[in-house]
């Protein structure tokens, strides 16, 4: 074997322009495999990092009419953990703002209020001080556990921290432990999540069944299964439901494992993504399959001349494998180089406001696992595309070769299968080019999508009262937002300023039910809801929203003034479909004021890109200074870049009180950009191993027309000293090439109308079966094929008769 490896080598070296373009080829379909399996493996494959994960479920209240999930009430998570028996400990956990001041500037921390029985369901103890205790939910719940980087960042790893005292939304809490570096909880929903405090009930909420806040977490007891859990927490609810009808009717328990969670919205591109990727691998191999024919044709005379002198055919067949085995060795090493950099750089192309759309990205690497797969695809490509041509060349015309010299025509040289490999190349290249294009012809789509507002030139940002001075009564809290309006608009470069309780598109929703006047008061579980959005004046001007109908809020609609209230078009069509909404009333639950439409806006995109609008109702800050509580969402649009006046904007809000958290600094157009990240990154990685496989495909389709004209270089004289055109000759080779083309163009097309249907949940206002995306990927590919094989067929028409006839 050791002389078959410097035999191998030596001649490797010896042609250093075919190994170098076969370890090319190689590398990058290996390379972006790797890559790929890099992110498949670390966000889909690779176990949470708590243990026994598959044990851990995430349980939530659900619509039995309609399907949809909720978060839990407080009392239900009560009922629910007093009365199962599936669960070996549950939990629960709410997001919780946390504006930590004192030392240092002012920074609002992602934080959650957990029961104390969290880290028993996960089962990760923290890695300085202790979790927390049953004791802790009883009194005012005054400790914080910290995350690994928080500890580190804010704190540099001290490890007196335990024990200190912390500021958080004004009021002191005391450290007592710092969590592991790779613990992330929870791993969905808020990624931010830097710090735990303890969730406590007070009186009054600990029989609310009306305001759902909480997710659930469980881990399962031994021998118990999720359809087991899923079959007792539902008999729960439906006991649940009798017990209060007014509250609890249609509410269901849906029992999830939490990888599931997890990862289930990413799940589907990422293995399309995948699969793509395993057919570039496949165009690779077909690539240097067809290197590796060339190669052994151009050799014909030496293995003749082995085995005429005893050499053994399997002798000979192991001496090329282990020639092919070291290419994919090398492109192996190479392609790992590749994929080492193209995941850093996938990780730092990604914005930071769009990170938290891709879960598990932090721990996206190239770790054991990922090169003990590099290692098994380059053994195995190897093999592949090495054991094929080896057998063929393996088994000569001793006759033939020997007098040919190495350089006429033999039956090896005329054998089909370089022709069926390019066949195989462009129907796999025009499968994934099929893909591609549906994938851009839906990221189209949605680009054309109308948000509804002009995301450009306008700054955002988060200001936190929690604990502050102002945060005192709703009245001083409103005084002093309007000072911050005010000081914000007085900078230079601002053209409008106001406020809102939540973006559009930034991942919070409010939803409150509603009653319309004049209409019968519908069941419990049918009373409608609407999404709940709390402006400032200037709101709709700001943002560039236009009224289809009636008028803004104005300084007038005062706590004094009658209440009133703008609405979206999708709720004015849903509920005034044949007349004018504009002086109905709606109020907010049972026992509300009554609320008159003044306008009507244009919809707009509220909490999935390109999803059916939701009703949506506009409250002003200034007629209910009690619904923005904690904090405001800055809205300036600016004359110039908005990100450059940040820093002068955050020092305006500074100047009224320099403790004030500011958070979430951010373009509107980057909030747009993180709606859209998951549908970009699939089409970006489709559209790149497409456009990659078809590179490989024209190599492909040049090699192996090259090829054939040099070894009909001879044919080719004879016919042209008998009278042929060189306009025939260049026909006569393109028909060749066109003919592959097209049979790998029909198989193609069958395979792509085969495939992309698994492409649909991925696809916007587009048939996985579009005709003008296959149609354009086929023309593309026709096109490049054309261009690989005329280079060929006008170098064939420039052969000399008389040269060509002396080759022989």
């Amino acid at each position: 074997m050791l002389a078959d490896l410097r035999y191998a080598t030596r001649s490797l070296l010896k042609s250093p322009r075919f190994t170098a373009v076969a370890v090319l080829v190689m590398a990058l379909g290996i390379g972006a495999n790797a890559a790929m399996f890099s992110v498949v493996y670390n966000v889909l494959l690779r176990p949470l990092a708590y243990p026994r994960p598959d044990r851990i479920v995430f349980v939530q209240e659900t619509s039995l009419r309609h399907g949809g999930m909720n978060p839990t009430a407080p009392a239900t998570y009560t009922d629910w953990r007093d009365q199962q028996h599936v669960f070996q400990s549950i939990a629960a956990a709410e997001v919780w703002g946390a504006s930590l001041t004192g030392a240092g500037r002012p920074e609002q921390v992602g934080g959650l209020k957990a029961s104390a029985s969290l880290l028993s369901v996960l089962g990760v103890p923290p890695m300085i001080g202790r979790g927390f205790l049953p004791e802790d939910e009883q009194g005012d719940g005054r400790v914080v556990l910290l995350s690994h980087g928080l500890w580190q960042r804010r704190f540099g790893g001290d490890l007196s921290i335990i024990g200190r005292s912390l500021t958080l939304n004004g009021a002191d809490y005391r450290v007592i432990g710092v969590m592991p570096p790779e613990f992330r909880f929870p791993p969905f929903w808020a990624l931010r999540t830097e710090l735990w405090v303890p969730l406590v009930f007070p009186p009054q909420r600990s029989h609310d069944r009306g305001g759902r806040s909480l997710r659930v977490f469980a881990r399962l007891k031994d021998r118990v299964s999720v359809e087991q859990a899923a079959a007792e927490m539902s008999t729960i609810a439906r006991r649940i439901e009798q017990a209060y009808p007014e509250t609890n009717a249609d509410s269901g328990a849906r029992v999830m494992p939490l990888t599931e969670v997890v990862v289930g919205q990413v799940k589907p591109a990422l293995l399309v993504l995948l699969g793509a990727v395993a057919f570039l691998l496949l165009i690779a191999c077909a690539n240097v399959g067809n290197l590796l024919l060339g190669r052994a044709s151009r050799r014909q005379k030496e293995i003749a001349l082995r085995l005429v002198l005893g050499a053994g055919r399997w002798r000979l067949v192991r001496q090329l494998l282990v020639e092919s085995v070291l290419l994919s060795a090398a492109g192996g090493v190479l392609g790992l180089l590749l994929a080492y950099w193209s995941v850093h750089a996938l990780s730092a192309s990604i914005a930071e406001a769009s990170r938290f759309t891709l879960p598990r990205y932090q721990e996206i690497g190239i770790g054991a696992a990922v090169l003990l797969f590099t290692f098994a695809m380059s053994s195995a490509t190897g093999i592949l595309f090495g054991l094929v041509p080896a057998l063929q060349c393996s088994r000569p015309d001793l006759q033939a070769a020997l007098k040919d010299g190495g350089h006429g025509t033999s039956r090896f040289s005329r054998t089909p299968l370089g022709s069926l490999l390019v066949v195989g190349e462009v129907a796999i290249s025009l499968t994934l080019l099929s893909g591609a294009g549906l994938m851009l012809r839906s990221f189209a789509r949605l680009g054309a999508v109308d948000a509804g507002f002009d995301p450009r030139h306008v700054l955002t940002m988060q200001v936190v009262l929690r604990g502050s001075p102002h945060d005192v009564t709703p009245e001083r809290r409103t005084a002093f937002y309007r000072l911050v309006l005010d000081r914000v608009a007085a900078a230079p470069g601002v053209e409008s300023v106001s406020g809102i309780n939540h973006l559009p598109l930034a991942g919070d929703l409010w939803t409150f039910s509603f009653l319309v006047e004049g209409r019968p008061v519908p069941a419990p579980a049918d009373v409608p809801g609407a999404v709940f959005r709390v402006v400032f004046p200037g709101y709709f001007r700001t943002m560039r929203i236009p009224f289809v109908r009636g008028r803004d809020f104005n300084l007038h609609d005062d706590r004094s003034a009658p209440r009133v209230v703008v609405i979206n078009e999708a709720m004015a069509n849903r509920w005034w479909p044949r007349e004018s909404a504009i002086g109905k009333r709606i109020r907010l639950g049972h026992e509300g004021p009554w609320y008159t439409v003044a306008g009507i806006v244009k919809n707009v995109e509220q909490r999935d890109w390109g999803a059916s609008p939701d009703s949506e109702f506009y409250f002003s800050q200034w007629q209910d200074p009690e619904d923005i509580q904690h904090y405001l969402t800055l809205v300036v649009r600016t004359a110039g870049n908005p990100l450059a006046m940040a820093s002068a904007i955050e020092r305006q809000v500074w100047s009224l009180d320099r403790d004030l958290p500011i958070g979430d600094v951010l373009s509107l157009e980057q909030v747009v950009d993180r709606a859209v990240w998951q549908p970009r990154f699939s089409t970006t990685l489709l559209g790149g191993f497409a456009s990659l496989a078809l590179v490989l495909a024209a190599i492909g389709i040049y090699s192996v027309m090259s090829f054939d004209v040099s070894r009909r270089t001879h044919e080719i004289g004879i016919r042209m000293a008998l009278g042929a055109k060189p306009g025939d000759v260049m026909r006569s080779v393109l028909l060749g090439g066109a003919q592959l083309a097209a049979m790998g163009a029909a198989i193609g097309l069958m395979g792509a109308l085969a495939l992309t249907r698994y492409m649909k949940t991925l696809l916007y206002e587009v048939s996985a079966t579009d005709p003008v995306a296959l149609l354009a990927a086929a023309t593309l590919l026709g096109f490049v094929a054309l261009a690989a094989v005329w280079l060929p067929a006008r170098r064939a028409t420039r052969v000399d008769p008389m040269i060509a006839l002396r080759c022989e």
